[in-house]
């Protein structure tokens, strides 16, 4: 039973009305106690500091200390009509979902640390998520969320959502040690047992005279709950003479409602995650309005998957592959069923920024990054155990980007505009082989198995325009120009090798938003604008060939383009802010991973589909003191239609509703301070009905392979010994939901911190 969304509804309604009392005990000068804590408190819903014609949510390292937070995208756990699809701590592949951007499309969201640009764009999918772990979490100061395309500054990945990451960089020396430890149980799938992993860091920093420094280390190690499971319908082919009779595997209803088996667990498997990171920031103030700084991550990573199966014969000995009876029934394990993988990795990300800082006036940014995949090694077995395999290398792999950045700031406003102006580039290089071996865990490649290769690159610029009509009334005029090309595209198999044209596109992308200013408190924005998605080098390549045939990826992919739109209401309630917003997001040929039905053979590839429409509203508050003094609370409630429109080559998905895009969203989290050390936390995440296929085929979506509905409830104990330690102990999914996103969300998980600051 979960509870109904508008309950929630109700307790957003009733908020602001309960929390209209602090504005007079904010302007209170005797209230002391009140305005220390405001001081040091994040609007949740405030403004972004460009005042860019989005909506937003942001966070800072107050809020953030509040709620869990073991990797730094758990900083958006709780941001209106946004998830985060973490499977594990330590999740290489945590997508984000929003509005009507789905977690198999990554590169409809952008992440951003300090200007530069954690997003990996060279595909759109589960394998390439924001490069979360160039950041740790102890370093974060603000955390900002701007919705929807509606800027001008940001490229039509922006479609789903911006991230922005602020840093800290010490004002004085300092020194900072962090720890977590962790501990999951999991009992679901023919599983019951526990999963722990810790996580350290440490940084060091100071400030003096013009120069400044941040060094950052961080360690984790996680053992994740098992991702991925060998499954089976129920076979109707009677066993063989000699087929051996097995037992153990476990009764499991797929998401379509057919009865089957989990033979065990595969593929992804039981996970082990050891990241190590070092991070270096130097900032120098060249003169007291213009500052550079320079930012160097090495990221390093070993993965392991083990897999385990649950047959045994009748000698007790366990069975991995080859025909098995169950019940009188013949079932074929192939020779992978219960392959294990591992693979290391090591990454670097290089950034300078050179910005000027004046009050008004001309500000000129200057942004500088390069992410290099340096070694890249994942080992694959042909089958259980030791033998052979395939062993896969990404290294020279990478983006880099520059931007150029212009703003003027007028010194007073009625009548002024404030212009941005900026150029963009950037490039994306994709080199994938893949080689046969004879020992997968470590044994020298003996034949070419396949290859992909090519390289994108955009140029753009944008200018956009805050134009004060009067006191009331702002207009912002924004326009995008980008020139996109694709080139160096390759995909080898073995003696077969095919090579692809280079292709350019040319787009224009307009803004236009209109706001209002209604009495003291309200504002009111509607938002139009235009968003192109390229294609990334993966889409374009990355696929397999069949003699001389392409089978599934497409060099031709149109790219994706959106017409969006929002009206938002906001309202200040002196410390606490309303925020109510309806949005359309129109898309035409989105990119997505479908089989076209009209031809024979089908083919499962990278797809233009048609026009996919989503249709939303939002209402989130973020209020101080709400109902009686020292009770923060955050609510937001969310409602999404999307429906694709149109899909010539998979005519039946017409009507239905898109890609894991769930009806309701909605989050509640109530922080009590009963002392300026002592607080509490209780939380709350909803998530209603979505599917996992185009044609809405999945009608059992509570199970391995489906994607669920869930509530989950999170809490946390939080004790600050002034500014020097800090103690808490936190559980996500205290009621141990079991829920799915195709692969199982984790159970019940108890966490332990500390922090000492000297």
């Amino acid at each position: 039973m979960y509870p109904t969304p508008w309950l929630l509804g109700a307790a957003l309604v009733l908020a602001p009305l309960a929390s209209t009392r602090a504005e007079p005990l904010a302007e209170a000068a005797g209230d002391a106690a009140t305005l220390e804590r405001v001081e040091v408190r994040a609007d949740a819903e405030r403004p972004p500091r460009k005042a860019e014609p989005a909506p937003a949510y942001s966070v800072d390292t107050e809020d953030l200390h509040h709620v869990v937070v073991v990797n730094v995208e758990d900083a958006l756990k709780y941001a209106p009509n946004l998830h985060v699809r973490k499977r594990y701590i330590g999740d290489n592949n945590a997508i984000v979902s929003v509005r009507g951007t789905s977690s198999r499309q990554s590169a409809r969201t952008l992440v951003y640390a300090d200007g530069l640009l954690l997003s990996n764009l060279l595909g759109s999918d589960f394998s390439f998520p924001p490069r979360w772990s160039l950041v740790a979490p102890a370093e974060i100061e603000r955390v900002e969320v701007l919705y929807g395309p509606y800027s001008a500054r940001y490229p039509g990945n922006s479609l789903g959502a911006t991230v922005l990451i602020e840093t800290r960089m010490p004002e004085a020396f300092e020194a900072t040690a962090n720890t977590q430890v962790f501990s999951q149980s999991y009992a679901h799938n023919g599983v019951d047992r526990s999963f722990e992993g810790y996580r350290a860091g440490a940084s060091v920093g100071s400030r003096a005279g013009a120069w400044g420094y941040r060094l950052d280390v961080d360690h984790l190690d996680s053992d994740g709950q098992p991702l991925s499971f060998y499954t089976t319908l129920r076979s109707t082919t009677a066993a063989e003479a000699g087929d051996p009779s097995v037992v153990g595997a476990v009764p499991w209803i797929d998401q379509r409602g057919r009865a089957g088996y989990l033979f065990g667990i595969n593929s992804e498997g039981l996970t082990r995650t050891r990241n190590d990171q070092i991070k270096f920031k130097v900032s120098y103030d060249i003169n007291p309005e213009l500052v550079a700084s320079l930012t160097a991550v090495d990221w390093r990573q070993d993965l392991d998957n083990a897999t385990e199966s649950y047959l045994r014969d009748a000698d007790g000995e366990v069975v991995t592959s080859g025909p098995v009876a169950i019940d009188g029934y013949r079932y074929i394990l192939p020779a992978n069923a219960f392959a294990p993988s591992r693979s290391e990795s090591e990454r670097r990300l290089y950034g300078f920024t050179l910005r000027s800082r004046h009050e008004s006036g001309w500000n000129q940014a200057i942004v500088l990054s390069h992410f290099a995949i340096d070694r890249d090694r994942a080992n694959t077995a042909a089958g259980a155990g030791d033998g052979p395999g395939t062993v896969a290398a990404a290294d020279g792999t990478g983006w880099s980007t520059v931007d150029a950045t212009f703003d003027y700031t007028p010194a007073t406003l009625e009548g002024s505009h404030a212009l941005a102006l900026g150029l963009h580039v950037d490039r994306y290089v994709l080199d994938n082989e893949t080689w046969n071996t004879d020992d997968w865990r470590g044994g020298a490649p003996t034949s070419f198995n396949n290859a992909f290769a090519g390289r994108t690159e955009t140029r753009a610029a944008f200018a956009e325009d805050r134009w004060n009509l009067s006191p009331d009334w702002t207009l912002i005029p924004g326009l995008r120009a980008e020139h996109w090309s694709a080139r160096d595209g390759l995909r080898a198999q073995g003696d077969v090798e095919v090579r692809y044209p280079s292709r350019s596109e040319t787009y224009l992308s307009p803004k236009l938003a209109l706001e209002k200013t209604l009495g003291d408190s309200w504002t009111a924005r509607l938002a139009l604008a235009r968003a192109v998605r390229f294609p990334t080098v993966s889409e374009l390549f990355q696929g397999r060939i069949s003699g001389t045939s392409l089978v599934n990826n497409d060099p031709n992919l149109d790219p994706e383009v959106a017409f969006t739109k929002d009206f938002t209401l906001e309202r200040r309630l002196g410390d606490s802010r309303l925020r109510i917003s309806v949005y359309e997001d129109d898309v035409r040929d989105a990119l997505f991973s479908q089989t076209n039905t009209t031809v024979f053979p089908t083919v499962t590839n990278i797809q233009n589909v048609d026009r996919v429409r989503t249709r939303g509203a939002e209402i989130a508050f973020d209020g101080r003191d709400v109902f009686i003094d020292g009770l923060d609370l955050g609510a937001s409630l969310a409602r999404n239609r999307a429906i694709t429109l149109r899909n010539d080559n998979f005519p039946v998905s017409e009507g239905k509703y898109f890609y894991r895009i769930p009806d309701w969203r909605a989050d509640l989290v109530g922080t009590y301070h009963w002392t300026p050390a002592l607080s509490g936390t209780l939380a709350a995440r909803y998530s209603g009905r979505q599917y996992n296929t185009l044609d809405n085929i999945d009608t059992d979506p509570r199970t391995f392979g489906g994607t669920s509905r869930y509530f989950v409830v999170d809490a946390k104990l939080d004790y600050a010994l002034g500014d020097r330690a800090r103690f808490a102990i936190g559980v996500e999914n205290l009621t141990d939901e079991e829920y799915y996103v195709y692969h199982p969300y984790p159970g019940r998980t108890w966490v332990a911190e500390a922090s000492v600051r000297f």
